[in-house]
């Protein structure tokens, strides 16, 4: 087993079947049932048709090893979170997230849904897999446990159902885990929902459950023209992620989005902290600060940036990719509860989502742009060589500042590819430094 290809610097996810199977599903479980050190651990996976077979070696594994299984079922991400944070004990989810039906992976997170990454026992994880004790301990049980309901009261803890007018919202699941909890989420606001391919189907039949590209909100945007609804969101395949798309179909980038949240977190606290990835637009940061918050910027990464907040007591965190982060969600990414709260958003400011972001976007963006480059550190510092004279830090890949204009280029977390985000004043100024990078990287391809 190549498990250096299998695990990943902050989830073992985004691997081919053919690596990540029943076997290696019960390394893995070994291996963190042993780094866990506790004596009960929570198990859910999404709709993938290859998910019931790592589940099984994922709860053969920990069973093994004389530990109770929580079994959770076809769940989201973040359902596994709440879980994980409600019960205080650790929680294994299988899902390759956004990626596409013949990929497959595995999510861990510690007691509190603290982050398993590779500074935090990713690498105990992988080495005790690789290795795992030969000797035996009578087998622990498993038990089934239903948490919607409990999930759905946890999530309006956090936004008020008073506050809610009644909206009309169309949400594409994208045939993945978002369906397990809408309906039940709805039937507790005036909004009203109109679904699309809310049913759960991991082959993934209309299209991939990856809403950062634009092509796979087309059917959403579609619907929008037919129904007119007052806010569109479209979720990733495991739902920790959400995309929103504004009442005249015009969809909204992740810094948007976090901009405006943090905006309405900092009015009901005052002077808090609000984590922002280096990707995010410099609106996000400067709307923090006008709102007389502390802005605090990280690397790319649910791991980091959950740690992040820990250590700074932020209260809010976003990801230009849709990732939102909530201190009182357990410091954990949902769309689930990122829809609710922009949908409060919406109905407190009484105009219209196309209005209300006009504050937030100054600037012109060029979305994430992904390069297949061999060399990836060479690549890099290519461009580095090529802006010497510009302002570069390394917090995250490289992020090289020309003051009216910047850009990010950074290897992906999940995909063997250079990711690069460009932000200037005008799409013009955007295009022109698009071009100018694009043409170093080519040489390096």
């Amino acid at each position: 087993m190549d498990f250096d290809s299998i695990f990943k610097a902050y989830d073992v996810r985004g691997v081919a079947p053919s690596q990540i199977n029943t076997e290696v599903g019960r390394r893995i479980g070994i291996g963190f049932a042993e780094f866990a050190e506790v004596d009960r651990i929570a198990v859910g996976h999404d709709c993938r048709v290859s998910s019931p077979d790592i589940r099984d070696g994922v709860i053969e594994g920990i069973t093994s090893r004389g530990v109770e299984v929580d079994y959770l079922g076809e769940i989201a991400t973040d359902m596994m979170y709440y879980y994980s944070g409600v019960e205080s004990i650790p929680g294994v989810m299988i899902t390759a997230s956004h990626n596409t039906s013949e990929w497959n992976g595995i999510k861990m997170c510690l007691a509190g849904a603290a982050p398993v990454g590779v500074e935090s026992g990713l690498l105990n994880v992988k080495s005790i897999a690789i290795d795992p004790p030969s000797d035996e301990r009578p087998r622990a049980s498993v038990r089934s446990v239903d948490i919607l309901s409990g999930y759905v009261d946890h999530l309006f803890t956090v936004v008020d159902a008073g506050h809610f007018k009644p909206l009309r919202v169309a949400a594409d699941g994208g045939n993945g885990m978002a369906g397990v909890a809408l309906h039940t989420v709805f039937d507790r606001i005036e909004a009203d929902l109109i679904g699309l391919y809310l049913d759960r189907d991991g082959t993934f039949p209309n299209h991939p459950a990856d809403p950062l590209r634009p092509e796979n909100l087309v059917d959403l945007i579609a619907l929008m023209g037919r129904e007119n609804p007052d806010i569109g969101v479209a979720f990733d395949g495991d739902a920790d992620r959400a995309f929103f798309i504004d009442d005249q179909r015009v969809p909204l980038p992740g810094s948007t989005t976090t901009a405006i949240i943090a905006t309405w977190f900092l009015h009901r606290f005052p002077g808090a902290s609000i984590v922002h990835n280096l990707i995010c637009s410099k609106a996000v940061p400067e709307a923090i600060v006008a709102a007389g918050g502390t802005p605090v910027r990280t690397k790319v990464g649910h791991s980091f940036i959950k740690q992040v907040m820990k250590d700074s007591g932020a209260v809010f965190g976003g990801e230009h990719s849709g990732h939102y982060y909530f201190r009182d969600n357990f410091r954990a990414d949902s769309g689930m509860l990122a829809m609710l709260v922009l949908l409060q958003v919406v109905s407190e400011a009484g105009v219209p989502l196309s209005e209300l972001r006009k504050d937030f976007e100054p600037y012109a963006a060029s979305g994430e742009i992904n390069f297949d480059v061999p060399d990836k550190s060479g690549a890099i510092e290519a461009l580095a060589d090529s802006f010497a004279d510009a302002d570069q830090d390394r917090l995250d890949g490289l992020t090289v500042d020309l003051g009216d204009r910047w850009f990010n280029v950074r290897p992906s977390n999940t995909e063997p590819v250079l990711r690069l985000n460009v932000e200037a004043p005008t799409a013009t100024e955007v295009d022109e430094l698009v071009t100018r990078v694009s043409t170093i990287l080519a040489k390096e391809m």
